[in-house]
């Protein structure tokens, strides 16, 4: 499921009607602005928040800076564009660190947000950029979290501090400290207990361990599935306790999406990170301008970017350019670049970070399904000859029977995958032949192999 999948449908749509328009008309605006509104309510973003992001959008797009132009259509989703990145918080907000280190961290929020999961998940993110970080167990009242900390802990080979039988969480929280301190650990990341709701017992023992411990960054873990409610309770524990910081998670099981545009504008808190799907690798920083881009179906090709230069091998992406340009694609280049792409995260998510691809080619898509096309695919090229990977065009009737028998699949499935290779390798002619853009027209209606 893609992030904010009905929005980025309904908004994408709307925008692109004003796309191409020579002329633009003050009733243009005011109609595209009721959609919007309607698209954004439908998300369930908080109403104060659309009737301010409408009035500011409308008013800017109303200028005649914008209908006198040239391009007013462009114009307009770019006023629209704009409006979107500064409803959620203009620039990137990163972790602080301390220069003097531990830098602790304190990670706080409901019972079910996911807050132990993305404990790990942070500090298996950190780690990555040259910190040594403790997880510290200070949920000492729910079932077993003291033994979930430690398997994920486990999982990213992050050292789990906690105390067997206490029932003090702040004695924990600065024991934590001076065992970092002892062991030249610099991060400290504090899980601390929840509760189904917010409670003045939960937040006098939050107050408690922040007072110990003097926190450099309190992050708030926000269920975004939970809608409004995920408003409400970052508004009382920003009152209560002072938050530096948003940790939204699931993203990637709501197609609505209206916390993540509504908790910024409401606490004035900043969107740090955010979770995109159940793995301890699926975190993202939250850029507000790249998320904008998703949601008007604009794409993210930075993350993409990023995403690619985490997982891809550098040399064999310049072999495979050099096969592109030269025509020599095979489907063993075919079935290494599938496995490339499956380290790059869930499928759908690193569609839809594709800008110009038609975003009808998600409708429907299930994750789940798409990994299984993608297993039968490999299952195919794994039951071809070396030579009739080299060159397709010798795989005859009795060929594709055998290939079918070998991989558990139908002829019919075969000649599907032969006639998707050939529209891969047209595609990759004209990617080279139009300077790798994937903007252009021809590419537009280019389907997907899976």
């Amino acid at each position: 499921m893609a992030l904010f999948e009905g929005l980025s449908e309904r908004l994408s749509e709307t925008v692109n009607r004003l796309r191409g328009k020579g002329r633009v008309t003050e009733k243009d605006i005011k109609d595209m602005m009721r959609e919007i509104r309607i698209a954004l309510l439908e998300a369930d973003v908080n109403f104060k928040v659309v009737k301010d992001f409408i009035a500011k959008v409308s008013e800017r797009a109303l200028g005649q800076d914008v209908l006198d132009s040239l391009t007013p259509g462009q114009q307009v989703i770019k006023v629209v564009h704009e409006g979107l990145i500064e409803l959620m918080g203009g620039e990137s907000s990163k972790i602080l660190f301390s220069p003097r280190p531990p830098t602790v961290i304190l990670i706080v929020g409901l019972n079910g947000a996911g807050k132990t999961t993305m404990s790990a998940k942070l500090a298996g993110l950190l780690r990555k950029q040259g910190k040594t970080p403790l997880l510290v167990a200070c949920d000492v009242y729910r079932p077993a979290a003291v033994k979930q900390l430690q398997v994920v802990g486990a999982q990213i080979d992050v050292p789990v501090f906690s105390v067997e039988g206490s029932q003090e969480p702040v004695a924990i929280a600065s024991a934590a400290l001076r065992h970092a301190a002892e062991h030249q650990q610099d991060l400290v990341i504090i899980d601390t207990a929840g509760r189904l709701h917010v409670n003045e017992e939960l937040m006098d023992e939050l107050v408690n361990i922040k007072t110990a411990v003097k926190p450099h960054e309190i992050l708030l873990v926000v269920d975004a599935m939970t809608g409004q409610d995920a408003v409400n309770v970052a508004e009382t524990f920003n009152e209560k306790l002072g938050i530096d910081g948003i940790v939204l998670t699931k993203l990637d099981g709501d197609t609505r999406g209206g916390a993540a545009l509504s908790v910024r504008a409401v606490t004035g808190k900043p969107i740090k990170l955010v979770g995109v799907g159940e793995k301890l690798g699926e975190i993202e920083q939250f850029h507000p301008d790249r998320m904008a881009s998703r949601i008007l179906g604009m794409g993210d090709v930075l993350s993409l970017i990023e995403k690619a230069q985490e997982s891809f091998d550098e040399k064999k992406a310049i072999e495979l350019e050099k096969k592109m340009r030269s025509q020599q694609f095979t489907f063993t280049d075919y079935l290494d670049q599938m496995q490339q792409i499956k380290k790059m995260g869930p499928i759908s998510q690193v569609i839809g970070m594709i800008p110009g691809l038609n975003t009808k080619a998600l409708q429907g898509f299930d994750e789940g399904e798409g990994e299984k096309k993608l297993a039968r695919i490999e299952a195919m090229i794994n039951s071809m000859t070396k030579k009739e990977r080299d060159d397709p065009g010798i795989i005859n009737g009795s060929r594709k029977k055998r290939i079918a028998s070998g991989s558990g699949t139908s002829v019919q499935e075969v000649n599907r995958l032969l006639r998707d290779f050939e529209n891969i390798k047209r595609m990759f002619k004209m990617m080279t032949d139009s300077g790798g853009k994937f903007g252009s027209k021809k590419m537009k209606n280019m389907k997907l192999p899976f």
